[in-house]
């Protein structure tokens, strides 16, 4: 049986559990996924055994017809063998979504995620039916590993994020290298309590971010360009990262005070990171400096911070709050002066010295029923002397998605979203303090090649989604979406979106 024989048998084969196991419809749909996922992973290890084989063979046929030394047949079989365990060659990832969003006129709708006067401070909103953009990133990435047993990753990220629903985006693209790194693991030089560990050096996003993925919000984002540690392990029960990381605010205008005259300077922002594991529990300890930035004009008699520091203690839970099978995750965090930006670490230079700010972060994800699962989240925060003295920003929101598969390739999704504000920036940047409430409900009917789990992609979403909001929101700023034309409260939108992850 040649390998396409074999591959064919084994598609069958699978193809045939399949059938079998959905006249067991109405047994537990969890336990039936994971049963499906480890048949998968046992076909997709066999296909690769026989790739192997077949290599092995051919490499065999060349040494018996002299083509190539022992040597060099066993090196070769050495690189066969470890690119088949994925532990060296190209592998490629990506995320993409794109999709129309309209109001009742036809025409296109403001949206997003951020769309809410909180949405500057990091409030975000429920993103289903609500995404007006283009966004695609793609990943690739080439791991090797020597003969020493070291391993060593390259990754380059490049991203682009337009608003244009036009083919011919250039003018408006906002093509960007995100990453570029190399990390280097199993280093037999390393021992102790680096023995595990891995090294990085380049720009990137830190590997253990985390994110509430249906509002497009990370929980924490540490990236920028330097160099860290990984994995190192003082006790069997805790691990730790150290790192240092680089970020640039924009140019500014300074007074040179020996030589008056229009000068200007840069600031560049340092991290210092130390992130720990205690089982699930995680400790992460920020402290910043940004030499010279509080030689910057952010408001009249304002100084910018120059430095900062920042804390988060979070949970990664193995079960829907122990109340039944799932996962869930809480955080909470606080930050002073350049740390007040709780969420993206380093990247706001306009903070005072003297802002705090505190933020919580919950979500979850569960199944309710066989073929109903549920992804609740919180997300609320309260920050002062943020930008100006004595200014004041409280809010918070709550968001839950549901969907009910209905077939093995459609599914109804639902989306329901309320956030409260109650936002004063004294007079910074001519805004207006106001408090209201913004609410959302969405309807998506969702096509899969393969429904089931939370994180199953690609799909494609037709939907119709109701925001409404109140009208002093609306005064917050002449430059916000809201109080516009066709963008007043009681609005509806629709469209049709796919989002591809792999």
């Amino acid at each position: 049986m040649n390998a396409v024989e074999r591959k064919t048998s084994l598609a069958t084969a699978i193809a045939s559990v399949g059938l079998l196991m959905t006249g067991y419809a109405s047994a537990d749909s969890s336990n039936i996924e994971q049963r499906l996922n480890e048949l998968e992973a046992r076909v997709e290890a066999a296909e690769k055994r026989a790739d192997l084989a077949e290599d092995r063979a051919d490499l065999a046929e060349k040494r018996a017809d002299e083509e190539l030394t022992s040597e060099e047949v066993k090196e070769r079989l050495e690189s066969i063998e470890r690119e088949a365990s994925g532990e060296e060659g190209f592998s490629f990832e990506a995320y993409a979504r794109s999709g129309l969003l309209l109001n009742d006129e036809g025409k296109s709708a403001e949206g997003g995620p951020y769309v809410t006067p909180a949405g500057n401070l990091g409030g975000a909103v429920g993103r289903l039916g609500n995404e007006t953009d283009t966004y695609a990133e793609a990943i690739l990435n080439y791991r090797q590993q020597y003969d020493n047993g070291a391993k060593a990753k390259y990754t380059t990220m490049i991203a682009d994020g337009v608003t244009t629903s036009n083919d011919w985006t250039a003018d408006e693209s906002d093509l960007n290298v995100r990453q570029v790194y190399a990390e280097f693991s199993d280093l037999p030089s390393f021992t102790g309590a680096f023995k595990d560990a891995s090294i990085w050096a380049g720009k990137r996003f830190d590997r253990d971010n985390f994110d509430i993925h249906w509002l497009d919000s990370d929980v924490v984002f540490l990236a920028g360009t330097g160099g860290g540690i990984y994995d190192m392990k003082f006790t069997d029960n805790w691990t730790s990262n150290l790192s240092l990381y680089g970020r640039s605010f924009s140019d500014f205008d300074v007074v040179n005070r020996e030589n008056p005259g229009d000068d200007t300077a840069s600031t560049d922002n340092l991290i210092i990171t130390s992130n720990n594991y205690f089982g699930n529990w995680q400790v992460m300890l920020n402290a910043m400096s940004a030499n010279d930035n509080d030689e910057r004009d952010i408001e009249e008699n304002q100084t910018a911070a120059d430095n900062g520091a920042h804390a988060m203690l979070a949970y990664h839970g193995d079960s829907f709050f122990g109340l039944s099978d799932g996962s869930f995750k809480a955080a909470m965090l606080h930050g002073q002066g350049l740390g007040a930006e709780v969420k993206s670490l380093g990247s706001n230079g306009d903070l005072t010295d003297d802002a705090t700010a505190t933020r919580l972060a919950l979500y979850g994800t569960t199944y309710i029923a066989p073929a109903w699962r549920m992804a609740p989240s919180i997300l609320a925060e309260v920050s002062d002397d943020r930008f100006a003295e004595g200014d004041d920003y409280q809010w918070a929101g709550v968001n839950v998605r549901l969907a009910n598969e209905i077939t093995e390739n459609f599914e109804m999704q639902y989306e329901a979203s309320y956030q409260y504000m109650d936002l004063d920036p004294n007079g910074h940047d001519g805004l207006t303090s106001v408090s209201g409430d913004y609410s959302s409900l969405t309807i998506a009917p969702t096509f899969k090649p393969e429904v089931g789990g939370f994180w199953n992609r690609p799909e494609i979403r037709l939907y119709a989604s109701w925001k409404d909001w109140s009208d002093e929101l609306n005064d917050y700023s002449a430059d916000d979406s809201f109080g516009s034309e066709d963008f007043i409260g009681d609005e509806w939108t629709f469209g049709v979106q796919t989002e591809v992850w792999f």
